[in-house]
């Protein structure tokens, strides 16, 4: 819809809505969104030594069904933090508070999607040009060195800022822009990735500029109210504040500012002294809102009547723009391919964002699923937690419960999603021939370079591993080649078809083993194997459909699964 208004569609157009429902409505493994809730309850106990969070509101979902969305843990729980004893104070149990489905939470950095995706609308315009030098918006911008910087620059962090600066130490307005004004790039633009506050925050007084209205009143106008999103705002009014998640209990040394028990306010310093509104943090919302975020954005910006974006900006949230920098892939604003919060629903195209406070959001188009996690993971204090196993463990479960069908029905071979292993699936030894050939499907979704699957063999009277080459093709499409005898990373959630020469074992008996190997801290969606056969020319020398032959496998770490 060139040229549509954000709010508007026309009468034949509809993106799919929101609504709870049962895991097998959403094509979901009820057992693992179940797994999902009691890992997360966890992380309310030692993780290792204190609380991961206070609280929490989990959001899981495929299509249009919210297929899990559960509270736990409380929302305020600590009146103070004693550094002396590394203890917190605890309110009375009348005094606390129970999270809820609907408790707002303060997003921390998941404000810059907002501010993102804000830009983006002002690039679909033609107001805001994505390779235009942000100088040409902001002339003050341009000092110390930043001419060159560009708005993709910003919205990729490759601009070179620093991560960020204390602007809460200058005393006024005025000053602290000036102390972006004159911060030099640490990095040439464009050279180098570096996460920085300083990005978002400029791209709002780019924003603010370009538009003449204040960042709170774009996000109100243009996202929030079309999308009926209710309880996401900047600055909520202290009526809000029951239903609202504490923080921390903000004081030096470990805060910028001496505030004491932060609840109803942003959390974030340089957020608090801009007045709330912030291009990198100051946003509130709950579970259920940014559910609808996510399903507007894979519904291509559109949901129910109101669009924000058109699939084509859409797509640009979606598509790395830093392949210059691996590791550290990014569409606009939002982060892709990022196992170390994503956990498995991690892949080249899954977008998503943490924030400091203890929040998370995951975007999976390829299987149409949707993660929010908000907690208050710094109440009473900072230090507390550590690292982002809860992410991590919620994103597992949410990918281990979309099925992986076998590719021949039945059951497929099932090597796991567990941390730190090797699993090995042995094949008998194979009687000897001179054209003996592998086939199977194999479908794999693996931490990248670390996580790796290998085809082997070794003679069958015994000896050492080595490698088999093999190809992997999929219908209409050239094989690709494997020469190394392995693969790691994304496969496109597809099954591909495997050939592997056995010719250099002609006269001895031959044992094959697919041997999958994770890393100790993150793993994808895991490896299959179904439907391995040997033969030789026409002649079947293996045949795992034959019971006799499935009998003999041997499988140390994979299971038979329909799924």
């Amino acid at each position: 819809m060139v040229g549509s208004t954000p709010g508007t569609a026309t009468a034949d157009e509809r993106g799919r809505t929101l609504r709870h429902g049962r895991a097998e409505r959403a094509g979901l493994l009820p057992e693992h969104l179940d797994r999902l809730a009691e890992e997360a309850e966890r992380y309310l106990g030692p993780s290792p030594q204190h609380p991961w969070y206070a609280g929490a509101v989990l959001l899981a979902g495929r299509g249009g069904t919210v297929a899990l969305h559960r509270a736990i843990g409380s929302a305020v729980r600590y009146a103070r933090y004693d550094e002396k004893s590394d203890r917190a104070v605890e309110l009375a149990p009348q005094d606390r508070i129970a999270a809820a489905e609907d408790t707002v939470y303060d997003l921390a950095s998941l404000s810059k999607l907002f501010t993102s995706l804000l830009a983006v609308q002002q690039i679909e315009r033609g107001a805001l040009a994505l390779d235009r030098p942000v100088a040409a918006y902001l002339p003050e911008f341009g000092a110390a060195g930043k001419q060159a910087v560009t708005v993709r620059q910003l919205l990729t962090h490759t601009s070179g800022f620093r991560s960020w600066i204390p602007l809460y130490e200058a005393p006024t307005y005025e000053a602290r822009l000036g102390l972006i004004w004159n911060e030099a790039p640490a990095t040439a633009p464009g050279s180098a990735y570096l996460y920085s506050d300083l990005n978002l925050i400029s791209l709002q007084l780019v924003l603010e500029r370009i538009t003449g209205r204040p960042l709170d009143a774009l996000l109100h106008d243009e996202i929030t109210a079309p999308l009926g999103m209710r309880r996401t705002r900047y600055n909520p009014p202290a009526s809000w504040k029951p239903g609202i998640a504490a923080t921390e209990d903000a004081r030096r040394p470990w805060s910028g500012i001496d505030r004491g028990p932060v609840w109803g306010e942003v959390h974030d310093e340089n957020a608090y002294c801009l007045g709330g509104v912030a291009g990198h943090a100051g946003v509130f919302s709950c579970a259920w809102d940014l559910a609808v975020l996510a399903r507007t954005l894979l519904n291509g910006g559109l949901y129910g009547r109101a669009r924000i974006l058109r699939p084509d900006s859409v797509e640009l949230l979606f598509t790395d723009f830093n392949t210059a920098f691996p590791g550290h892939e990014h569409g606009l604003g939002f982060e892709l391919y990022q196992h170390w919060y994503m956990g498995a629903m991690a892949t080249p195209r899954s977008a998503g964002h943490t924030g400091f406070t203890g929040t998370s959001i995951v975007i999976d188009p390829g299987t149409d699923t949707f993660l929010v996690l908000l907690a208050n993971s710094v109440h009473p204090v900072r230090t507390w937690r550590s690292g982002s196993a809860p992410r991590v463990a919620a994103g597992d479960a949410l990918a281990r419960a979309v099925p992986v069908r076998p590719a021949h029905g039945g059951e497929s071979w099932f090597a796991g999603m567990a941390r730190g292993t090797t699993a090995t699936l042995t094949l008998p030894p194979s009687p000897p021939a001179a054209q003996r050939r592998l086939g199977c499907a194999l479908w794999w979704d693996t931490e990248p370079g670390v996580g790796t699957v290998a085809l082997e063999a070794s003679p069958g009277s015994g000896g050492a591993w080595r490698p088999v080459p093999f190809t992997t093709a999929l219908p209409g499409k050239a094989a690709v080649e494997h020469p190394a005898g392995s693969v790691t990373g994304w496969s496109g959630r597809v099954w591909h078809e495997v050939s592997a020469d056995l010719t250099d074992w002609p006269t001895e008996p031959v044992r094959l083993r697919w041997r999958y190997t994770t890393g100790p801290l993150y793993v994808g969606r895991g490896v299959y194997v179904d439907g391995l056969r040997i033969v030789e020319d026409g002649r079947v020398l293996f045949d795992e459909s034959r019971p006799h032959d499935a009998a003999r496998i041997e499988a140390r770490g994979w299971t038979r699964s329909p799924n």
